[in-house]
């Protein structure tokens, strides 16, 4: 049988602690930007400008229909190279970190996107009519009465989302980032205990997302009981 030892995991702490935090940083990068760009991707998609409707329809089809290591691969590849073009950094300069946050935040919106799209469609229409009898333009009327009431609707499934985000985030590994799961690997790999390194960066990863999970949970109960009454 197997012979765990689990010796490595404590003084690899402050080392995967610093993998958490850039799980942390991309993770929270890729939702503030994917739900701003989703938001209006998802305005673009209902717009009656054809053009306009085209071109995030195609964006949106796109990034759903692309694996997400295949464009953190790209991006990896890619980006770097445009990056120390445009702002003539030194070759030697690590953007792996950036490359992976865009390759996220574009991705995830497309996901966002949807979400948000059916939280728009969800409003009544006849509140866009009302709005527009009180004198509001669509951009006001979108923007004072629909995307409030979408928003709050679509909060839970916003933040499930981010779990998924989060969760994904280990992807990173192949570009040899060092987030959560590439610290716990290295170190596995250095000491030789792969096993546990992973089993201890599986449990952790299962109590943050669980926890986080009962919390959407939590306030979904909230928010039906608020509609209910």
């Amino acid at each position: 049988m197997y012979d765990f030892d689990w010796s490595s995991i404590p003084g690899a702490l402050p080392f995967l602690w610093d993998g958490m935090k850039i799980s942390l940083e991309i993770t929270v990068t890729a939702v503030i930007f994917g739900i701003v760009w989703g938001t209006l991707l998802a305005m673009l998609r209902l717009s009656p400008v054809k053009p306009l409707a085209w071109f995030a329809a195609g964006y949106v089809n796109l990034f759903r229909s692309i694996p997400l290591v295949m464009v953190l691969l790209w991006f990896f590849l890619i980006v770097p190279q445009l990056l120390r073009s445009f702002f003539n950094l030194d070759p030697n300069t690590d953007v792996r970190l950036t490359s992976a946050m865009i390759g996220f935040a574009l991705f995830e919106s497309a996901y966002y996107s949807e979400i948000i799209r059916a939280g728009i469609q969800s409003v009544p229409k006849g509140q866009v009519a009302a709005a527009s009898a009180l004198g509001m333009s669509y951009s006001q009327a979108m923007r004072l009465v629909v995307l409030p009431q979408a928003f709050r609707n679509m909060v839970p499934l916003l933040l499930t989302q981010a779990i998924v985000l989060f969760q994904d985030t280990s992807l990173v590994y192949m570009s040899a980032l060092a987030d959560f799961f590439g610290a716990a690997y290295k170190v596995g790999d250095r000491d030789g205990r792969l096993v546990e390194l992973l089993l201890f960066a599986g449990v952790v990863y299962f109590l943050i997302c669980f926890a986080a999970s009962q919390l959407v949970r939590r306030y979904q109960k909230k928010l039906n009981a608020h509609v209910a009454h």
